[in-house]
């Protein structure tokens, strides 16, 4: 009986997990750029259990030994990185990404990592202005260096990512393009905001990320004025709630279950 109580604090333990991922999920569901999270699980220790000869009684059906399981427990949590549909906004610093790429930012931790194309212009001391982030990461270009927009310029976002920065009179020059990788492990980002991820120290970032240009011999391209949704599906979200939340009540009664048990047994006497 304690067997079964441990196996089912587990596979609750596992099960609650599931249920905070997807409650993320539904929360950003309408978050700019938000890529739906999935849990991943795997089964504990799977022990073989031999039955004494006591129990070959004559006209026995079912199997002599039987595989006693401990839960499960979360392998880790991995972005999906599917499409979300393109929204038109108008707004001239707003990029959105069709394809499979990520914008490279810069943190005060760090490099970071984002689909979230919703941009703004970060004014510096000496007039000039770069491209960040609503929370004032600068986008980095091609170059590795913050994108830098003159004084009384717009910018004008091509669909292969080059940049121009146009001048009131219509005239343009070229500053640059936009750095974009493309992931080739998703499991090794860590997400560290709802729209931002980053590789952990330790892992090489050239066997999690590439760089790619758009456009070139590949499905990616930029979209200026644009801003790409979450790819979260309400409803296969709330399906696979209901799903999960079923799963942990049973659990819980088998939990309860074995308390029972373990109560009777102890109140029996010889």
């Amino acid at each position: 009986m304690n067997g079964s109580m441990i196996s089912a604090m587990v596979s609750m333990s596992g099960l609650q997990q599931k249920l905070d991922v997807m409650s993320d999920n539904i929360a950003n569901s309408n978050t700019v750029g938000y890529k739906r999270k999935e849990a991943s699980f795997e089964d504990l220790l799977t022990n073989a259990k031999q039955q004494s000869d006591d129990f070959k009684e004559p006209g026995r059906l079912s199997p002599m030994n039987y595989t006693q399981g401990w839960g499960s427990r979360m392998l880790g949590i991995t972005p999906d990185l599917s499409q979300g549909t393109l929204q038109q906004t108008g707004n001239t610093f707003d990029i959105a990404i069709e394809g499979d790429a990520l914008f490279q930012v810069q943190t005060p931790g760090g490099t970071g990592y984002t689909r979230n194309g919703a941009f703004q212009l970060s004014l510096q001391s000496d007039g000039t202005a770069l491209l960040a982030t609503s929370d004032g990461y600068p986008v980095i270009g091609e170059d590795d260096q913050p994108i830098v927009i003159p004084p009384n310029y717009s910018i004008r976002v091509n669909v292969d990512g080059t940049l121009d920065a146009v001048a009131q009179d219509g005239t343009a020059e070229s500053i640059g393009r936009l750095k974009l990788l493309q992931v080739t492990r998703p499991s090794q980002l860590t997400s560290v905001a709802d729209n931002l991820y980053a590789v952990a120290d330790g892992v090489n970032v050239e066997d999690v990320l590439r760089t790619v240009n758009a456009g070139e011999g590949n499905d990616i391209s930029l979209h200026q004025g644009y801003l790409e949704q979450s790819n979260v599906d309400l409803t296969t979200e709330m399906t696979e709630l209901i799903n999960v939340q079923r799963a942990y009540q049973l659990t819980s009664r088998a939990l309860s279950s074995s308390d029972t048990l373990m109560g009777l047994a102890n109140g029996l006497r010889a």
